[in-house]
């Protein structure tokens, strides 16, 4: 039984997790325009308001409804999808057993009237579970001991076969107790309800496993009864009826027990009864919970812990006093409660979050577990901390409602001075009307008639409010979102998937993202530790290169040195050397070489050498890597592959340290409860384990205390430096420390995450003595941790150092330089993780997140008050440099370089208080000011208030991306949601708006996608609205000279193919195609993103510039034409008059129509094959709609195309008045891109020009068509040199081309070009290859340059068949290096914008940009060509590439091409030094 304290009242859920409802049937009252387009349908319907076609009127709507209902209901469905795969997992539960926490009948009234759903009936969904398990062949389990493991027997469902044993290793040993019979023991497909009384008897029951050797061993009645043990009653008398059956997740309900396998994902938050495990341990892993994969340990509960079986969970009675459900991960608390079966004796243990299996998590290394469901579905700490799925609208459709209420104002105002104007009108007498229109009027009522004219008005001018808009929004952002998806560099070949947009109507909110909050452990990283290196006795030992330190050294302009591809390849020699070393020295039978990531031949050759002084030191060392950890060793196939060891440990910094041990030639073999064996240099050794000291954040250390072979006893510790060197002996060698010290610096400045390593001997009177103390401390009811703290001190001290390690969190790939550019844009991002603080800000250095120049604010505080304290002594230090915080909406963004910078790194405990109301202002100006804020140990729910507080409290743009489902609360918090897909779960990945596999595809994402949707999306409203002013106020001015009386200028079917045919593909051209620059020009550019930031593209004086230029327009294109009409005879070529209402209508229409799509045509700067037909082809269409509908029958329109076409007054009025529309915004346009200039038309201008495609290594598209007419020697005949082909040499290597490099040069070849110059794009070829071709685009580049340089046109230059290959010449398939282009700088370095420097805040958030106009002078740049001599690397710089200068970089190379160079270094040395004016000159 299950009790909630605090009077609380627990519910009983499923488990579906609840999406956005499917269809939206109803208009969104979120968009203000849909309530007035509702009334629109609706008034027409009155035919005293004179609608031509009332049923026409609802189209648009409904299509609205249809369109959006569709699309939400598709990103509904995978929701809903995945979330039922995830209901419909299956789960073992104890069945035929009584639950006594849930009714004896659960149903509703109108349930239990129409008998549906009655208790203990089995459902469809269960039902179809088991039969699809029965039709799979899965085997029964039943679980029996096999020695010193626990061995799963099984049986197979249908048929007489045999019944196999298939062993099952258990992981930490397995449980020496009773077999565990009749696991698994449902039978399919499933019985009936209503067994008969032979079936439930406990002998008939497990009658089908007599046969099972042992299955049914203590099942045997003659046995006498056991001792009862806590809360199991053996003499109690049970029916034995209970068994194990097959249900569904989100058929479990609190107080169900539950029994759970190895691998299995746990269905619900279970409390621990039973394990497999001899110390009743179990283990599991929490990857879809917070994203790591280590192992957790979890433990039964002590009075639950000698159930086995299905008897035993009937003999047991006790009640769980719980504590009611709540979002914290890392805290439970409860009451076991139960009666001493022997005495009767009230009984209490506490249960605590280590008795505790969560949601979500999966169970690793231990081979059964049962428990108890104690919250389920929505109550389940996971889903807490999820929250609901939000529905989402970008910040442009929410402002689009400020511009549609400006509209429905002015349309208001229009109506009613319409309908004042006509029933002042009506009230005239003596007007022609009175005789010519009699009974026209609605009624005799003036004031009537002015409200009829009013509402038709209302119905005539509805085009001012655009309903087309929706539409074509609709329409736009599912090109973006196809688009996005389409996009191969966003393609993760290893997942097979590129980016999928999930929720496609916030693609423009990709444009404007401010603040990044990032998960951490795979996210940024791969959470897969690497052992690089190691200090042993003073001496560093390792030669590989971090990633951090190849970004450290490429902005610091040392590219050439540290070239990944000279260092792989170096690498790979010094590993085969070590191992070929290591395998003379002694035989290793667990090594994995392909593992092995401490490459050093030196260590290698000290362990060798038996006479080496470092050899003992280091054996000590490997050995305390090899004892002191709580691994365990798993073999996958104990058959197969005996000696093929993997490690499970609770962290995978120790499974590296354990993996490394290994492969240098010390494996720790296995672990049981009175030992540990592993092996030395091949001589297998076993040590006795007596204590574990676990680590904890407080402790920083982990420290175990063995007996050796010899009976001696050892303590081995391991933790950070600051606390072992603290508990050093105060005789320890100096130099040792100081050298230790050193290489533990050196490593931490690699971005590596460092241990000091540290053991002593123990007497055995000392061991004893504490011993005492220990348990005393393990044993004490009060202050408990402090008496073990305390006990710990008094061993662990005296310490001897061994060495430390240096561990490297991989990173994934272009992570480092992905967080550069985001930040070159104005970026702000911050991380959110569970992990510790020294962790986080280690990976915040390896990936250039935290850089040495930032002043770093760690805040850790106890209290409220301690916490306020740092909060405002943070902000006091910022104020001290940067002055008071003034705040400022158009500053959003900021200039990297451009003031100190600041980050600040606090853990969860002090984020508890700062977001609290009291310190959440402090704490919101404190972060804001920083470049980089990190958040350690925060909980899911945690992460969601950080980006809320941020969102809401900043108002700003916010992105949260993650790959765990403890990261799914902040990815539905932020405005765009992103999660990774991976091997983490799929949790986040099914909640995010945007899933793709690598957090650096997120560059191409927001850089280039999401600044083009935004830019989109801000002209496509502004162009919609100015072009429906343009054509209702033309409607509007006629009003004045037609009694205002509603007349249409326009011909009706005008009115209902303006938006629908003639001015709508424009427009939705521009928002779904139109670029302002490419996209590697933006990439080179990130700082052009800050106006997306600052939200310059979408501002309301954007929109009253163009709402105020469609009414200028709207007033030429009716006013001339009427002056025309009314100043001279508007005669036709036959004579006829052309002064009837359809020929001026339709002369006012062709001149708004045409000059709307020029008006769009001029607004686009990106004009494709599709952009002309579009643009030119929407007036074409209406041209042909006139000829058309002209010779149709019609009141009106009866051959207009003849009478119009034919006439020059009706061309003269439209081309006049299209010029002297468009006038105005050709100036504007012109003067602003040539005097003013934004940055964007400066980077068109180098674009265009040339410049910059040069500079990326782009070429012409006319330089590439007249290089493919021009250049004869591009024929596939002369792109292979004369050599003989392959296929005739009998003693060809390919391999030859492709590894070890030329004695002669450290790059292979003193004449090749340099190995780490990035090879230059070749014209000749372009990358391709033909498939017989043995090497590769990149590596033939990089081949000795072909002899022959003659022209093939002259018969004697053809040069004779060559003999046999040389070793430095090429194979046939190569090209010459010496035919390519010239240098070509890399892409990554090509192009640097310098920051601010020295320059005071700018008001105008335009003022920082560039104002310039001509071009670079610098000279053409021409390759140099020379020898690149090696420079050997020194021990301690841990480097092994070759260093030295470039030789083929030009002598007047532009300082912004240098690689690595940094831009906030200097302004004048960029190449816009060429550009000024009058100004002084700014940059991005």
């Amino acid at each position: 039984m299950i009790e909630y304290r605090r009077d609380a009242i627990y519910r009983v859920h499923d488990h579906h997790i609840r999406s956005k409802e499917l269809v939206r049937a109803v208009p969104s009252p979120r968009r203000v325009a849909n309530l007035y387009f509702l009334a629109l349908v609706i008034i027409p319907f009155f035919t005293v308001f004179g609608a031509p076609s009332p049923q026409t009127s609802a189209l648009p709507l409904l299509f609205i409804l249809t369109v959006t209902a569709i699309k939400d209901a598709i990103e509904d469905y995978r929701r809903a999808m995945l979330d039922e795969e995830v209901n419909t997992s299956a789960a073992t539960k104890l069945g035929q057993w009584k639950n006594v926490n849930q009714p004896m009948d659960p149903r509703q009234w109108w349930e239990k009237l129409l008998r549906i759903n009655t208790p203990g009936k089995v459902t469809r969904g269960v039902r179809r579970l088991r039969e699809r398990e029965a039709e799979e062949g899965k085997l029964k389990l039943v679980l029996t001991k096999g020695g010193d493991g626990v061995s799963v027997s099984t049986k197979e469902v249908k048929g007489d076969a045999s019944t196999p044993e298939l062993d099952y290793y258990s992981g930490a040993g397995g449980r020496t107790l009773e077999p565990i019979p009749s696991i698994g023991s449902y039978s399919y497909p499933p019985q009936s309800s209503a067994p008969t009384s032979a079936e439930t008897t406990p002998d008939m029951k497990h009658q089908s496993w007599r046969d099972v050797p042992d299955a049914l061993k203590s099942y045997e009645q003659s046995i006498p009864p056991r001792r009862s043990e806590g809360v199991v009653d053996y003499s109690k008398r049970v029916t034995g009826m209970a068994r194990w059956e097959r249900t569904l997740w989100k058929k479990l309900e609190v107080g169900d027990i539950v029994l759970l396998r190895d691998n299995e994902q746990i269905p619900a938050d279970i409390m621990v009864i039973s394990t497999s495990d001899p110390d009743n341990m179990c283990y599991v892993e929490t990857k879809n919970l917070d994203g790591e994969t280590n192992l957790k340990p979890r433990k039964a509960v002590r009075a639950t812990a000698s159930a086995m079986s299905e008897e035993d969970i009937e003999r047991m009675a006790f009640v769980l006093d719980s504590e009611p459900p709540h979002q914290n991960l890392y805290l439970y608390h409860g009451v076991l409660r139960y009666a001493d079966p022997a005495t009767g004796e009230a009984k209490q243990e506490s249960v605590t979050i280590n008795e505790l299996l969560l949601r979500g998590c999966t169970v690793r290394n231990t081979a059964w577990i049962i428990g108890m469901v104690v919250f389920t579905g929505a109550d389940s700490k996971i889903m807490l901390n999820g929250g609901a799925t939000p529905s989402k609208r970008s910040k442009i459709e929410k402002e689009t409602n400020f511009n549609v209420i400006v509209n429905f104002v002015l349309l208001s105002i229009m109506c009613i001075i319409a309908g004042v104007g006509s029933g002042v009108w009506d009230s005239m007498k003596h007007t022609s009307a009175k005789e010519f229109e009699q009974g026209v009027d609605a009624s005799s009522s003036y004031v009537v008639n002015g409200i009829v004219t009013l509402v038709s008005c209302l119905i005539a001018f509805q085009n001012i409010v655009p309903v087309s808009l929706y539409i074509s929004i609709e329409i736009v952002k599912t090109i973006q979102a196809f688009f996005i998806s389409q996009d191969v560099d966003m393609y993760y070949k290893a997942f097979d998937a590129g980016c999928t947009p999930k929720t496609w109507n916030i693609s423009d909110d990709l444009g404007q993202i401010e603040y990044i909050f990032s998960d951490k452990t795979g996210t940024l990283t791969q959470n897969i530790m690497e052992f690089q290196k190691c200090s042993v006795n003073g001496v560093a030992y390792g030669e590989g290169i971090t990633e951090a330190q190849r970004g450290a050294s490429k902005r610091e302009g040392k590219v050439d040195a540290l070239n990944p591809e000279d260092q792989d390849r170096q690498l790979r020699a010094m590993k085969s050397e070590m191992l070929a070393t290591m395998s003379r020295a002694f035989k290793n039978r667990y090594i994995q070489p392909e593992k092995l990531t401490l490459i050093s031949p030196k260590l290698a050759d000290d362990l060798a050498d038996r006479s080496s002084p470092q050899r003992p030191h280091l054996i000590d060392f490997f050995r305390a890597l090899a004892i002191c950890h709580s691994v365990l060793a798993d073999r996958p196939e104990p058959n197969k592959e005996p000696y093929h060891l993997e490690y499970k440990a609770e962290s995978p910094d120790e499974a590296a340290l354990v993996a490394a041990a290994r492969d240098v030639g010390f494996p720790f073999v296995t672990r049981t409860k009175n030992s540990v064996e592993i092996e030395v240099m091949g001589q297998a050794e076993k040590y006795t384990p007596l204590q574990v000291l676990e680590f904890n954040s407080t402790r920083k250390r982990m420290s175990v205390i063995v007996r050796n072979a010899q009976g001696q006893i050892i303590l081995y510790c391991k933790g950070a430096d600051s606390v072992i060197y603290q508990r050093l002996a105060a005789d320890h060698d100096p130099a040792v420390k100081e050298n230790t010290s050193k290489d533990m610096e050196a490593f931490a400045n690699g971005g590596l995450r460092t241990l000091c390593i540290a053991y002593r001997y123990l007497t055995e009177e000392e061991y004893i003595e504490w011993s005492r103390v220990y348990n005393a401390a393990t044993n004490a009811v009060e202050d408990r941790d402090e008496a073990v703290d305390k006990a710990n001190e008094q061993v662990e001290c005296s310490l001897t150092i061994l060495g430390a390690t240096a561990l490297e969190d991989k990173l994934q790939e272009g992570v480092p330089d992905a967080i550069e550019t985001l930040h070159q844009a104005g970026i702000k991002l911050w991380i959110l993780t569970g992990d510790k603080v020294q962790t986080a800000i280690e990976i915040g250095f390896s990936c250039n997140l935290l850089k040495s120049t930032m002043e770093i604010m760690i805040l850790s505080a106890d209290n409220l008050a301690a916490a306020r304290l740092q909060i405002e002594a943070g902000l006091n230090k910022i104020a001290s440099i940067l002055g008071p915080m003034q705040w400022n909406s158009k500053q959003r963004g900021f200039i990297p370089g451009a003031q100190q910078a600041f980050a600040v790194v606090i853990d969860g405990d002090t984020l508890r208080h700062a977001l609290t109301d009291e310190l959440k202002p402090l704490f919101l100006n404190l972060a804001t000011q920083c470049e980089t804020v990190v958040c350690c140990r925060v909980s899911p729910a945690q992460k969601a208030l950080v980006v809320k507080l941020v969102k809401d409290g900043r108002n700003a743009m916010t992105l949260s991306i993650g790959d765990g489902a403890n990261d799914v609360a902040m990815i539905q918090e932020a405005n765009v949601g992103c999660g990774l897909l991976g091997y983490e779960g799929s949790q986040a990945a099914m909640s995010a708006d945007y899933a793709f596999g690598q957090f650096r595809f997120l560059t191409k994402l927001l850089i280039v996608h999401g600044r083009w949707s935004y830019q989109r999306i801000a002209d496509m409203h502004s162009n919609f609205f100015y072009k429906n002013v343009i054509w209702t106020f033309a409607m509007f001015w006629f009003l004045i000279f037609n009694s205002f009386d509603a007349t249409y200028l326009y011909q009706y079917t005008f009115v209902l193919l303006y938006n629908l045919a003639f001015t709508s593909l424009p427009v939705i051209a521009l928002g779904a195609f139109d670029q302002d620059i490419n996209a590697k020009a933006a990439l080179a550019f990130p700082q052009l993103y800050i106006r997306g930031i600052r939200g310059l593209e979408y501002t309301r004086a954007k929109f009253w510039l163009y709402m105020i230029d469609g009414l200028y327009q709207s007033a030429v294109v009716f006013f001339i034409p009427y002056a025309v009409w009314i100043l001279g005879p508007a005669v036709s070529w036959d004579g006829k008059a052309i002064d009837s209402l359809s020929d001026f209508g339709t002369t006012v229409s062709v001149a708004a129509i045409w000059a709307a799509n020029t008006y769009v045509g001029m607004n686009t700067r990106y004009w494709t094959v599709i952009t002309f037909v579009i643009v030119i082809g929407s007036s074409v269409v209406m041209f042909a709609w006139i000829t058309i509908y002209s010779f149709f029958e019609s009141s009106d329109f009866v051959d207009e195309v003849i009478v119009l076409c034919g006439n020059g007054t009706f061309w003269f009025s439209v081309i006049i008045s299209v010029v002297i529309a468009l006038i105005p915004r050709f100036l504007v346009k012109f003067i602003s891109t040539s005097y003013f200039p934004q940055d964007r038309d400066i980077v068109r201008e180098m674009w265009v020009h040339g410049d910059l495609k040069e500079q990326l290594g782009i070429k012409h598209r006319r330089e590439l068509q007249k290089s493919a007419h021009s250049d004869m020697e591009q024929a596939p005949m002369f792109h292979r040199p004369h050599f003989r082909s392959e296929s005739e040499l009998s003693n060809f290597h390919p391999d030859a081309y492709h590894g070890s490099p030329d004695p002669r040069s450290p790059h292979g070849s003193d004449s090749q070009m340099s190995q780490s110059e990035p090879p230059s794009p070749s014209p000749v070829r372009s990358g391709s290859a033909d498939p017989e071709d043995l090497v590769t685009p990149t590596t033939r580049t990089q081949m000795t340059p072909s002899p022959y340089r003659g022209s093939y046109y002259s018969a004697s230059n053809i040069p004779v068949p060559s003999p046999i290959p040389g070793p430095n010449d090429p194979p046939m398939s190569a090209v010459s290096s010496n035919l390519v282009v010239p240098y070509a700088p890399p892409l990554s370095t090509a192009l640097q914008v310098p920051g601010f420097r020295n320059h005071p805040p700018n008001p105008n958030p335009e003022m920082y940009e560039m104002h310039v106009r001509s071009t670079s002078e610098e000279p053409p740049i021409s390759p140099q060509h020379g020898t690149n001599p090696a420079v050997g690397g020194t021990e301690s710089s841990y480097a092994t590439a070759y260093d030295g200068a470039d030789p083929y970089e030009p002598p007047d190379r532009p300082a912004f091409l240098t690689p690595g160079y940094r831009p906030e270094d200097t302004w004048r040395e960029s190449t816009y030094s060429a550009y000024s004016t009058a100004s002084g000159p700014t940059v991005l």
